[in-house]
């Protein structure tokens, strides 16, 4: 499912339309990321739990050249679903 798929799951669902429906994914989404880069955390009861991750800085390999490179530390987010979802899964 990409974006716009979610979009019309949510219009069919609320019976709005597809602005509202998109601004209402969107307002979602972006409060995710505003919590993430805010609080470190997002968490969502019975969905899961996104949380900001560190990389350490690391030595890497270019795979056309084979030469060694340095990679940067850099910031990413996890997301660890919640148990009951993962149970719903298998």
């Amino acid at each position: 499912m990409n974006k716009r798929e979610l979009i019309d799951f949510v219009c069919a669902n609320l019976e709005t339309t597809k602005t509202g429906a998109e601004e209402t994914v969107n307002t979602v989404l972006n409060g995710i990321q505003h919590g993430i880069t805010e609080d470190g955390a997002v968490s969502i009861a019975g969905f899961g739990t996104w949380n900001l991750r560190e990389r350490a800085a690391r030595t890497g390999r270019n795979p056309q050249t084979g030469a060694t490179i340095q990679i940067a530390a850099s910031k990413t987010v996890g997301f660890k679903p919640a148990r009951a979802w993962k149970d719903e899964l298998n």
